[in-house]
């Protein structure tokens, strides 16, 4: 029955997602790849809204009923039958009456299983298609045939683009950049490589005092112009690979590249993307506990690497999921790495267990790592363990819950509900 009503609901929200657009005929900007959408999103969304009214995908809804609710600013209402009625009556609404819409949409697009794009465009047709990465093991690749059936699946954005559309790509991913074939229309490219139409150089972290990490600071090159940027409150390549687009589409929407920065330097990185945490025993914790993938969990350490710390590196890493037959081999790799960016590694899941063999082949001590099934075990030892001056990533897939080991070690967990992901009601009853 529920599936009944999911299908009934998700049909007629994208109906009449479809006759708001036609009615409103907003500029529509889709997001896609495998790393660093929301943060993209988020980014644009940011800039764009330093001077014009703007709607964007709310969170990480990316899904076939995702966008709708994203097109028509509605929320998800779970499985609560009054808010979908209500969700309902306020999208018949928009179409029936004529109110105030925004002229630009920010739509994150996201795929799981071959043809779930395909099914988002074949009524949304962008007027921007921003692409970010992949890396050699793409995040959700489980359900596809191979790496290339998924950038595929991914490249149905740029396929969809309007005629005189824009396509903006990432300068340093080479699917990313193969994706320039599918369509005729104009395309700018982003990224740390020269030769991309905006670049970003000189990465490095902002500290108060002596070993607080604040941000990032970096520099941009635009049409001959060097721009100072600093964001607040994440660190890492991610956050800042999620500003270049950003600029390149307040360029394109008429928002000058100086206030695109001022705009950024207020801007706040989603929750659980390697954000900045006060931890307990006045300790550091890196908040990366969105997601997982191979390519994301390589950023992640290297940020723990970098990063200055009066006390010891703590990895926390739980299960990457949906990797399908890489999962084995992933996770081992993986955890190769770990031995280079921390002194002690805590493991969550069964398939980091596999993370844990790969750090003891790369050089980290046995009495050194430790091994737990579940979150919530997991961050009773990390509060235990973690001692003043320490530094500690927090990682892994969305259905390890992680942000739980964040919960017990943050300094205030009061702030939990702005601070962490998957803090609403429906999460907290799983």
């Amino acid at each position: 029955m529920k599936s009944i009503a999911k299908y009934f609901i998700t049909a007629l929200l994208t109906l009449l997602a479809r006759v708001v657009i036609k009615k409103y005929k907003p500029k529509i900007i889709a997001v896609s790849g495998s790393v660093g959408k929301t943060s993209t999103k988020d980014a644009i969304y940011t800039v764009l809204t330093s001077g014009l009214l703007v709607w964007k995908s709310d969170k990480s809804y990316n899904s076939e009923i995702g966008v709708p609710l994203a097109v028509l600013g509605l929320e998800n209402a779970w499985e609560n039958p009054i808010k979908w009625l209500f969700n309902i009556v306020r999208a018949f609404q928009l179409v029936i009456f004529r109110e105030k819409y925004p002229r630009y949409l920010v739509l994150e697009v996201g795929a799981d299983r071959p043809g779930d794009i395909a099914r988002i465009v074949s009524w949304l047709k962008p007027d921007i298609s921003v692409i970010t990465r992949f890396g050699q093991v793409p995040a959700h690749i489980e359900f596809f045939k191979d790496r290339d059936e998924l950038i595929k699946e991914d490249g149905r954005v740029v396929e969809a683009l309007k005629a005189g559309g824009l396509l903006i790509v990432n300068q340093d991913d080479d699917d990313s950049l193969s994706l320039k074939t599918k369509t005729k229309s104009r395309n700018l490219s982003y990224g740390f490589k020269e030769g991309a139409d905006i670049v970003a150089s000189n990465p490095q972290i902002m500290y108060e005092g002596s070993d607080t990490p604040q941000g990032m600071a970096y520099k941009i090159e635009y049409e001959g112009n060097i721009i100072p940027v600093r964001i607040v409150g994440a660190l890492g390549n991610t956050p800042i690979y999620a500003t270049l687009p950003a600029l390149l589409v307040g360029r394109e929407c008429g928002v000058n590249i100086v206030d695109g920065v001022e705009a950024l330097s207020k801007h706040v990185p989603p929750p659980g993307r390697l954000r900045i945490i006060k931890g307990v025993k006045e300790t550091i914790i890196i908040d990366d506990t969105y997601n997982s993938s191979p390519i994301a969990s390589e950023e992640a350490l290297s940020v723990l690497k970098e990063l200055r710390a009066d006390g010891r590196k703590i990895a926390v890493l739980g299960d990457m999921m949906e990797l399908g037959r890489n999962s084995l081999s992933e996770h081992k790799r993986i955890g190769e790495r770990v031995a280079l960016s921390c002194d002690i590694l805590i493991t969550t899941g069964i398939r980091a267990r596999g993370i844990a063999e790969g750090a003891l082949v790369g050089g980290l001590t046995e009495k050194n790592i430790f091994q737990f099934e579940e979150s919530y075990k997991a961050g009773k030892f990390v509060e235990g363990v973690i001692e003043k001056g320490d530094a500690i990533l927090v990682k892994g897939s969305q259905s390890m819950r992680m942000e739980k080991i964040v919960e017990e070690i943050m300094a205030e967990p009061e702030k939990k509900e702005g601070l962490l992901v998957r803090q609403d009601p429906q999460w907290s009853r799983r």
